[in-house]
């Protein structure tokens, strides 16, 4: 939606109220660690947590990918919005007043912003309506009365799991629902046809029920709001389950069954499971297992993957699909959605198939909660699983079978990067297609490495790649190494310089004492930074106020910038952060001001030097005398200067970096 550009105060009212630890805390789960937190970065995949956020400064950074901002920010890159939709929603969600900027955009600014408001509402309240249809409806009881004992007793769950979930009944009738909230509730027909509660009739015009005669179950949001329903009919009709179609709040491939119910068990067991029913994790949750989430009749994807490894520091995911042949099919499709994260160990993943094809439903109707935690403990590695997959009916003694079963086993052997995993499987699958015979393993072995390497690209091991071709190019690559050796030496120059000025940014940020200093430094010797982002963060500061003493006012400014100038400010956002190595650098500000603007005024030095000794040579002492001394005055003066600024820094640039 268009939204109007919104009044400042708002947005500063906004700023003010929203407390950042209990926004990020809704999506990532966070430790305390000294007076800010810690967690998992919801933006990269990592396995040490680098994402910290602080309270006092109402900002988070990651040390790993270099996201950082306020909670503005967070949520606009988590949930791909706009500036405008995620003030709006953070103003609603804090009860601020929303003000635009011309007061006669009010009230489109409200009917825009009210629609995802009454989908919440109207979505509420048919979770209501669905639950009260269960428990007594007058219009049918012998209806209502089949679906709760479809759940008591077919389901065999507890009246507490039924209220827990939500769970309720879509009366037979075709116009039930449509009646209740159009007729009775007076909500506008077109609103609930987007909620996908009904549907336009495609001749004679007006309105049907999407759901009808179903046992209804909430799919809820991770703050625990209805985004949609999933039903299912309790006899054998078709389709078994229909799901709420896509609209304004509800995505299939970005939303997970009951995660709002299981992230806090996500993290406290650190492992979260995934089954493809709604039963088979409402029944699990009851069982105490409550660390289960279920996908939405829709392959897996690695956005809800993501999702749901936020919560989870081992990043260990157990996907526990059914048996069968479909189970089987959708435990594939779920592996290549995420196979590279899986080959690079950045999601440990195993696969989990009950035995007897049962699904988790139906497995504890007969067993225990321990006896699936055993399970799931017994639960093969995705690669070994994969593996079992390849051999399953399989007579390795016949040719055909055995070739097909090898071409397999290669094709996963050649996605793994890590050298010790890829040669314990290949050992193990040489075992395997060796039929027990250990003479026949060292064979195996060598035929599989041989077929691995033959699709390697150039500068993986080869066993065709001779000494004598590996000498020549040796000796060919000889022949760079003083370039190279150069190009060393720049590039480490280069890196000092930037990270000299990044430190000067920061101390003139988190030091506001340092700041007159900074600036008299940088004037008085006519300083620049050399670095094209550093001197655009420099012109930000400078244009807010270049006197400006409060170092939150500063900050929350310049957080303010990011958001005008993502692009430009997103290589300087690290910079409203401090890891332990620059606060304890910060101890001791004036020297390392001094070091920094040395360093500064060394680059420049060294530019002046090289320019002069340049003009100095390329001039003829004998027909321009005069010329030729002064270029020589000029670079020996500044070769001096050079001399005296290696002299006068109190401690090398290289022990602070």
């Amino acid at each position: 939606m268009q939204i109007p550009s919104l009044h400042p105060d708002t947005v500063e009212e906004v700023k003010s109220r929203v407390d950042i630890y209990e926004v990020i805390s809704d999506y990532v789960v966070l430790r305390k660690r000294g007076k800010d937190f810690l967690g998992l970065c919801p933006f990269h995949n990592e396995k040490t947590p680098s994402f910290s956020v602080s309270p006092s400064k109402q900002m988070y950074y990651c040390f790993g990918c270099q996201a950082g901002g306020n909670a503005i920010k967070f949520l606009m890159e988590l949930e791909k919005r706009s500036f405008a939709e995620t003030v709006l929603d953070l103003a609603r969600r804090y009860q601020v007043q929303v003000k635009t900027l011309e007061p006669e955009q009010r009230q489109e600014l409200h009917r825009q912003l009210s629609l995802r408001e009454q989908l919440y509402e109207v979505l509420a309240v048919t979770a209501q309506f669905y639950q009260h249809a269960l428990w007594n409806s007058p219009s049918n009881p012998s209806v209502s009365k089949s679906a709760l004992e479809y759940l008591t007793q077919n389901r065999q769950l507890q009246t507490e799991t039924i209220k827990k979930f939500g769970l309720g009944y879509a009366p037979v009738g075709w116009q039930t629902l449509y009646r209740y909230l159009v007729e009775n509730k007076n909500y506008p027909a077109p609103l609930v046809e987007k909620a996908g509660l009904i549907k336009p009739r495609k001749e004679g015009g007006g309105y049907y029920d999407a759901f009808r005669d179903r046992v209804m179950i909430p799919i809820r949001d991770i703050l625990g709001r209805t985004i949609g329903f999933g039903g299912r009919t309790m006899g054998d009709d078709q389709p078994k389950y229909l799901n709420s179609p896509e609209t304004e709040l509800f995505n299939k491939g970005k939303t997970l069954f009951a995660l709002d119910q299981a992230k806090a068990g996500i993290s406290q067991s650190d492992k979260a499971v995934v089954v493809e029913g709604y039963f088979d994790a409402i029944a699990l949750h009851e069982k105490g297992i409550n660390n289960v989430v279920a996908s939405l009749g829709t392959a897996l994807s690695l956005d809800q993957v993501k999702l749901v490894l936020r919560y989870c520091d081992s990043k260990q995911l157990i996907l526990n699909f059914d048996a069968d042949k479909a189970g089987t099919n959708a435990a594939e499709r779920a592996i290549g959605a995420i196979a590279d994260l899986a080959y690079k160990g950045e999601v440990q993943l195993k696969i989990l198939n009950i035995p007897d094809g049962k699904d988790a439903d139906e497995y504890l109707q007969s067993h225990s909660s321990e006896d699936y935690h055993q399970l799931l403990a017994n639960a093969p590695l995705w690669l070994d699983w994969q593996i079992q997959q390849v051999t399953k009916d399989c007579d390795l003694k016949q040719a055909t079978d055995f070739q097909q079963v090898s071409q397999k086993m290669v094709k996963l052997l050649k996605n793994i990067s890590n050298s010790d995993t890829r040669n314990y499987y290949v050992s193990h699958c040489a075992e395997i297609l060796s039929l027990g015979d250990t003479r026949l393993v060292p064979l195996r072995v060598e035929n599989l490495l041989t077929q691995i390497s033959s699709g390697k690209s150039s500068g993986e091991w080869n066993p065709k790649f001779s000494s004598k071709q590996r000498f020549s190019s040796g000796h060919k690559n000889s022949n760079k190494n003083s370039s190279q050796r150069k190009s060393s030496l720049l590039n480490n120059e280069s890196s000092l310089l930037e990270q000299a000025e990044a430190l000067l940014l920061q101390i003139y940020l988190h030091c506001p004492l340092q700041r007159p200093i900074i600036s008299q430094i940088l004037e008085e010797r006519d300083l620049q930074f050399s670095l094209s982002h550093h001197r655009f963060f420099w012109r930000q500061i400078l244009e807010i106020s270049p006197n400006i003493a409060a170092e939150t006012d500063l900050i929350s400014r310049l957080q303010d910038r990011c958001l005008e100038f993502e692009i430009e400010m997103s290589l300087v956002s690290r910079l409203f952060h401090l890891d332990e190595k620059t606060e304890k650098e910060l101890t001791r500000a004036p020297q390392v001001v001094h070091a920094t603007t040395a360093c500064m005024e060394r680059v420049l030095r060294e530019k002046r030097y090289r320019h002069y000794l340049e003009l100095w040579e390329q001039t003829d002492p004998e027909a321009e005398p005069k010329r030729w001394q002064s270029y020589y005055d000029a670079f020996y003066g500044e070769k001096m200067k050079l001399q005296e600024l290696d002299r006068l820094r109190q401690f090398s640039l290289t022990d602070l970096f």
